[in-house]
């Protein structure tokens, strides 16, 4: 009996685990299109939040916090250059690197799309009824632990360091 109480455990974390996941993206990809960030792309709104967050940073670097192939990067980041969104910094040790930052404009303009997210958001919480914005509002602790637990450790495995 034991045993089938295990397993039925391990189902139900599964299958809440796969729930969490699908609802998690749905949110993402549903919060994702905004005016501000007009004719850029997800990922090139991706790159500049990594720059952002990150910059000054190898482009090495850059591409893998924001998840690109190095092939793929170099050709998003002269467009989000063009537009003054980031800046190439030259390194005067060694000509061979390149950093890059996110510019005023770009700092800017990831303001209005958060804040457009934001909003888009907050309507929609609104519209939840009191019970549901209190079991909302007491999940978020074990949310955000969640995503901090789901940060890559040292060994570049997701997880690893929540053990």
């Amino acid at each position: 009996m034991a045993a089938q109480d295990s397993v039925a455990q391990v189902r139900r974390t599964e299958m809440s685990a796969a729930r969490l996941r699908i609802a998690v993206a749905r949110l993402s990809r549903r919060l994702r299109p905004t005016e501000a960030a007009g004719s850029l792309t997800a990922t090139e709104v991706d790159v500049l939040v990594a720059a952002e967050r990150r910059g000054p940073v190898r482009l090495s670097d850059l591409a893998s916090f924001a998840g690109l192939n190095p092939t793929m990067l170099s050709r998003l980041i002269p467009k989000l250059e063009n537009a003054g969104l980031v800046r190439r910094l030259g390194s005067e040790g060694d000509r061979r690197v390149c950093r890059v930052e996110a510019t005023g404009k770009g700092h800017r303009l990831l303001e209005r799309i958060r804040s457009e997210r934001n909003d888009a958001l907050s309507k929609r919480l609104a519209e939840l009824s009191p019970e549901e914005s209190e079991t909302l509002l007491a999940a978020l602790p074990v949310l955000e632990d969640l995503a901090e637990r789901l940060l890559p450790s040292e060994t570049g495995r997701a997880g690893a360091n929540s053990r």
